[in-house]
């Protein structure tokens, strides 16, 4: 018997955009934070819940879905001194590998690209549970965050503060709530 909580759940699942968040967290006027969230994604993944190694994970955001609850901020942020959407206008992530560091504790390992520029990141995902939902779909769900540098995408916009410093930290906090399906 496995003491994986998630020996009974391989498969392969898609995230669910409904009750999925993919947000982030920015430094602004370096005395507040800005959060926002991407509306418009998919991913998907294998779950090898013998063996969480051998796992996998995709996914791919639409630039342009960026929200941050202010249109004049968001049209700035979709432009070429950000994400230069009409340019690259997906966001994508491919694992290179998945562990296990705990019973809940999960790091996946992979590349993120932004501007068609990879770099590798490592996001620590905590599995928060499965359920059958009402329609009898198996559903689980990870919590998980990642900070990453703007400047290591290329994306160095800025502009100076009267008072010393930028108006827009280069570090962003990646969030990501998700709820994956289990497919036939």
């Amino acid at each position: 018997m496995s003491t994986n909580p998630l020996s009974s759940l391989t498969g392969h699942y898609v995230l669910d955009p409904a009750h999925t968040q993919i947000g982030f967290v920015a430094r602004h006027a370096m005395v507040t934070k800005v959060r926002g969230a991407f509306t418009e994604f998919e991913g998907s993944g294998h779950l090898d819940g013998e063996d969480p190694t051998k796992s996998s994970v995709t996914l791919a955001i639409k630039a342009a879905s960026i929200d941050t609850r202010n249109e004049q901020r968001d049209g700035h942020l979709r432009t070429n001194d950000f994400l230069d959407a009409p340019n690259y206008p997906e966001i994508k992530f491919s694992s290179t590998g998945v562990e296990q560091l705990g019973d809940n504790l999960f790091r996946v390992a992979g590349g993120l690209t932004i501007k068609d520029v990879t770099r590798p990141i490592s996001i620590d995902f905590e599995y928060q549970g499965s359920a059958t939902d009402p329609a009898g779909n198996v559903r689980l769900g990870f919590e998980g965050s990642v900070p990453i540098s703007r400047k290591d995408y290329g994306i160095t916009w800025n502009a100076a503060l009267e008072g010393g410093g930028v108006l827009v930290g280069d570090k962003v906090v990646l969030e990501f709530e998700v709820s994956a399906i289990k497919q036939d």
